[in-house]
């Protein structure tokens, strides 16, 4: 689940799905770099973000205008306490 957004309202720390060639949906990715051109004689005002992946800890790069419609992941955090370590399983009690 997602939501739309502008890519220039996007700060450092917030995340995004960026754009993968083998997930239509794209990469869940935390933004740790953060920057915006000016706009000039050749277009619309530019944002270059890099991302690392949530998953697997790669960083993607994406250049856009800043009006560009990207989606930001709904994410729930909670604070919980875990209960038992079973194999692959866990046990969390909210």
């Amino acid at each position: 689940m997602s939501k739309p957004a502008d890519l220039g309202s996007l700060k450092i720390g917030s995340y995004i799905l960026l754009p993968v060639s083998d997930q239509p949906d794209g990469e869940p990715c935390r933004i740790v770099e953060y920057d915006t051109s000016k706009p000039g004689k050749h277009g619309a005002a530019k944002a270059r973000i890099v991302g690392v992946g949530v998953f697997d800890g790669q960083k993607r790069p994406h250049v856009g205008p800043v009006s560009m419609q990207v989606h930001i992941p709904l994410i729930d955090k909670r604070v919980g306490q875990i209960i038992s370590i079973i194999g692959e399983t866990i046990q969390i009690m909210d």
